[in-house]
Parts: structure tokens; C-alpha cells; sequence
């Protein structure tokens, strides 16, 4: 019986050990040498793949140094940063299970998502913007009326559209791209007549366009939004260090650095600048680093 109960006690304190270090991000990188990246494909010039299995860009970048300082953190002589490619629609789930530790792509730190999700500070405001054909004849949200809107499976965009008040009494049909570089497609072989998406996205994949002079963004801004890492619900430790790296890296001028690299100067594979200067609100984001959602920066 004593044997029962001694066996039954072990069990118990290692589950009880695997289910903390489930929790505890920091536990999980030193026990295993390793740590999961969630990355995009074609989230523009935050994140995107240049082909045979390489993600770059502005936040895939800074992630990797986010990780780079929590090894030196752990005290870890090498770390194997594994890369996870995710979508608008697993990403929160992928986060939330376990599969990623740390998903630095285009995420909008939202109130519902909060309830899922932890974000880190935000390292990006996004404009919410309309990307047509050059030669069409769609200027603002009124001429989408009785047009096809394309926007990604599992983002907010459409819905930013159609929440906006110059969008009362438009009629319009909704297109579903299964990931950025889908929607685009379906506006490029004329499946739809305007994309609805983060302003980096759209001049991102249209600077990697064949022609992307055939191509403009248009209309007001439909919603500002800020872009952050998420990491898992409670893992206050995990978001600390996160948070610490990217501070760091702002008071640093590395993160201003990051930025002009994928922003301003030509990117690869094409070597074409996106030609978006930092912005007044990615600015302010940085001067007084904070994780507030979507529905603050709105009341503002």
C-alpha cells in the first residue's frame, strides 16, 4: 500500500511539474534547448517567406532577437529557434495550445483576443487601408458599392469596414482569401475589385507584385490598430522577458534600425521598397511602451 501511495505521489508531483512548465515558457526554452517562432508567409513587411523555408522581415527579425536575449537570459549556449508557420485563422490557437511559444507576425491586439492571448508592448500601428486596380475607378469606400471585397480568413478587416459610418448604405459582396497572399491574387486576376487589409500588408504584396504599378491604395483609413507579439495567457514571466528585449531595442535605435531596413530600403526577393516612413502613432507606441488593445487607441 505504501508503495501505491509513493508511486501515486511521484505521478502527481511530475504532472504537476510538466503542467507548470507548461505554463512557464522560460522553464520549457531551458529544459528543452529549444523554442517554437510562429511566422507569416505574406503579412508584408513585418513578415513573409522569401522561399525554401526563409522567413524574414521587420518582426520576424526582431523576434529572433528577442529570443537571442532570452538565451542569454537563461544562460543557454545554444538555442534552437524552430519556425512554425502560421495563419490569420490557427495562430491564436497555435499560441493558446502550446505548438508556438512566441508569434510575432500581424496581429491586432484586441480586447477579445485578450481573453485568449497575452500581448507584449505594441511594436507597430497599423492603418487599416483599400488596395485596387490603378485603373479602376474605386477612390473611396462609396464606390465599393455593388463591387467584390477581398479580405483574409480570420482577421477583422471587413468587419473594420463594415462597422465604418461612410460605409452606411454601401452593398458589397465578401471575398475569403485563405492568407494575405490569396487575397491578393484574387484582386490581381480580377476575382475581386478591392482589398480590404493592414496598409503594410497591401503595399507589401503589391511592391512584390509582377507590376505593381498596376496597383493603389485608396480612401480614408478605416481603423488604427496596434500590432503586437503574442505569447500564452499568464505567462507573465515569458511576457516579461519579451517585453524587456523590445524596450531594449527602442531605447537602443536597433528596433528604428529594423524598421528602415524593411520599410524604406529595398527588400528581398525583388529588391523593391514598400516606402512606408515610421509613422506619428508606431512613434508614440515607442516613446511610452504599452499593451493596450484596439479599442483604446479608437476612444482616442
Amino acid at each position: 500500500m505504501k508503495k501505491q501511495v509513493l508511486a501515486l505521489a511521484v505521478m502527481a508531483l511530475a504532472a504537476g511539474g510538466a503542467f507548470a512548465q507548461a505554463n512557464d515558457t522560460l522553464a520549457k526554452i531551458k529544459a528543452s534547448g529549444s523554442v517554437t517562432m510562429g511566422v507569416r508567409d505574406s503579412s508584408g513587411a513585418l513578415a513573409y517567406t522569401i522561399g525554401d523555408g526563409k522567413y524574414v522581415g521587420f518582426h520576424t527579425e526582431m523576434a529572433e532577437k528577442i529570443l537571442a536575449d532570452v538565451q542569454k537570459q537563461l544562460g543557454l549556449p545554444k538555442l534552437d529557434i524552430k519556425r512554425q508557420l502560421v495563419t490569420s485563422q490557427n495562430r491564436i490557437p497555435l499560441v493558446q495550445n502550446g505548438t508556438v511559444d512566441l508569434e510575432c507576425g500581424s496581429t491586432t491586439n484586441n480586447a477579445t483576443r485578450q481573453k485568449d492571448v497575452d500581448f507584449a508592448v505594441t511594436t507597430y500601428v497599423e492603418e487599416v487601408r483599400i488596395a485596387v486596380k490603378a485603373n479602376s475607378n474605386i477612390n473611396s469606400i462609396k464606390d465599393l458599392n455593388g463591387k467584390s471585397v477581398v479580405t483574409t480568413t480570420g482577421t477583422t478587416s471587413v468587419q473594420t469596414l463594415r462597422k465604418n459610418e461612410r460605409a452606411s448604405g454601401i452593398d458589397f459582396k465578401e471575398v475569403m482569401g485563405k492568407d494575405h497572399a490569396d487575397s491578393f491574387l484574387l484582386l490581381e486576376s480580377g476575382r475581386a475589385d478591392a482589398f480590404v487589409m493592414d496598409g503594410q500588408i497591401l503595399a507589401g504584396n503589391i511592391s512584390k507584385s509582377k507590376a505593381p504599378a498596376d496597383y493603389k491604395i485608396v480612401g480614408d483609413v478605416l481603423s488604427v490598430e496596434p500590432i503586437a507579439c503574442m505569447v500564452r495567457k499568464g505567462d507573465t514571466a515569458f511576457l516579461k522577458a519579451v517585453d524587456d528585449s523590445i524596450k531594449n531595442q527602442i531605447k537602443d535605435g536597433s528596433l528604428a534600425k529594423l524598421y528602415d531596413k524593411w520599410f524604406v530600403q529595398p527588400i528581398p526577393p525583388t529588391n523593391t521598397k514598400v516606402g512606408l516612413p515610421l509613422s506619428d502613432a508606431t512613434k508614440a507606441a515607442w516613446a511610452a511602451p504599452n499593451n493596450k488593445p484596439m479599442e483604446d487607441y479608437v476612444k482616442k
